[in-house]
């Protein structure tokens, strides 16, 4: 089978043939002006001049073979390296991390994203000095080897958790003239946003069904009671009644803070439109309470600007979102005897005015540890307290969700001992002239 030859081959094989025939002239003239010599036709100057003119010849078309040698390598190394410069530049602006290597693994080129997770990467260097995970290095070795691509998912601690999806592929670069260069293009997918929603869903539906399981295990095991031993007792039936009545309150709070949550996060990007005063929800929602604020002794106290906050928003999501907040407040800091529920505008760090909402209560307050997990869901600073108190562990992921999608904000302060504050923070509405209407 005939095979194409490698025109660089060719051209070196060219030029050491002629540098193989220049050898053969000038042995060949010295043997003939010996002869010449010898027999008497040339005069032993006449011959050493003839045979300096011939080797100076030589000499000159060997310089001019090592020059033309020396000049077709150096324009090789030129095009290896402006090659190089364009893949480099290529791949710079792919989305996902790309390291590009050599047969030999060793690096030609990278973008910004690859040197992100791996800061150690050099060109020039093996890729197994900056890639410290066996199961990809093995995946590029199997690609060299082999020609086929690869595919393979690794988990890595440094310099963070990240669950990474390895994509190898050979790519020969066409070249004019001569054979097309082979390299292997190593392409990382980051997976890690996607893993850590699969864990909150995982996550998401084991506690919504444990919360769920508690009641219905009670209300079974008190049905079963009433029809049982308790059938006739008229004292222990209105008991458990009232047991019953109360756990399926819960449920049924559950259930609706489930599906409400729901709600929020798919409408999340779709800002409410609808103007609204955050001043009158408030004391709608401070008047709502005043009876479980009696019941357990704390006094609701009311701070808000006289003339409007006006917000575009949805006045029944804010209306839960801060019943949340306040009830919150009632039930965890009840021992500080009152809360405090305040409002008033600022101005944003955009330069424009915002309507602060803030509900400070006086009791025992939360440890740090625990606020930057206040809001997620079915987190419980303490388990056994919160279901006492009826809580679902959603109110505060639900007021967060809320405020978000009014393009607002919620922070949560606290001093062990002093008391906790929750803060919303929402942007003001523009009057047509581009400034506050407040």
């Amino acid at each position: 089978m005939a095979t194409e030859a490698d025109p660089r081959s060719v051209q070196q094989g060219s030029l050491a043939g002629r540098l193989s025939r220049g050898r053969a002239v000038l042995i060949a003239a010295a043997l003939i002006f010996a002869v010449l010599v010898l027999a008497g036709t040339l005069s032993p100057l006449q011959g050493i001049i003839a045979f300096a003119v011939i080797g100076a010849a030589a000499l000159i078309n060997r310089v001019n073979i090592d020059e033309a040698i020396a000049a077709g390598g150096a324009r090789n190394n030129m095009t290896t390296a402006a090659a190089d410069r364009v893949i480099g530049a290529a791949v710079s602006g792919l989305p996902d991390a790309v390291i590009v290597v050599d047969r030999q693994m060793v690096v030609v080129a990278f973008n910004d994203k690859a040197q992100t997770i791996s800061p150690a990467i050099v060109t020039g260097l093996p890729v197994s000095l900056a890639l410290r995970v066996p199961d990809l290095i093995d995946a590029i070795r199997r690609t060299v080897a082999t020609g086929q691509g690869q595919q393979v998912e690794f988990f890595d601690r440094i310099p963070a958790d990240r669950w990474s999806e390895a994509f190898v592929n050979p790519v020969t670069l066409p070249a004019e003239g001569v054979p097309g260069r082979e390299l292997f293009f190593v392409t990382l997918h980051d997976l890690t946003p996607m893993r850590r929603v699969e864990e909150m869903r995982a996550d998401f539906v084991a506690n919504a069904s444990h919360e769920l399981r508690t009641p219905l295990a009670s209300l079974a095991g008190f049905i079963d009671t009433l029809q049982g031993s308790a059938k006739d007792d008229v004292n222990a039936r209105a008991r458990f009644l009232d047991i019953m009545k109360a756990q399926a309150t819960r449920m049924a709070r559950l259930i609706d803070d489930l599906l409400s949550l729901s709600r929020i996060e798919l409408r999340a990007h779709l800002q409410p439109q609808t103007q609204v005063d955050l001043v009158a929800i408030v004391r709608h929602v401070a008047d709502g309470l005043q009876v479980l604020a009696r019941d357990r002794g704390v006094e609701i106290r009311i701070d808000m600007p006289a003339t409007a906050l006006t917000i575009r928003g949805d006045r029944d999501e804010l209306i839960r979102a801060f019943e949340n907040l306040v009830e919150n407040a009632l039930k965890y800091g009840s021992s500080g005897k009152r809360i405090e529920v305040t409002g008033r505008r600022e101005q944003a760090p955009d330069g424009g005015a915002e309507a602060i909402i803030s509900v400070r209560d006086f009791g025992p307050g939360i440890a740090p540890e625990h606020l930057p997990r206040l809001t997620e869901r079915f987190y419980r600073v303490d388990v056994g307290e919160s279901r006492a108190q009826g809580g679902t562990g959603l109110g505060l992921a639900l007021a967060k969700h809320v405020f978000n999608r009014h393009r607002g904000r919620l922070t949560i302060d606290s001093i062990p001992g002093q008391g906790a504050t929750f803060t919303a923070r929402m942007p003001l509405v523009a009057d047509e002239n581009g400034s506050k209407i407040n």
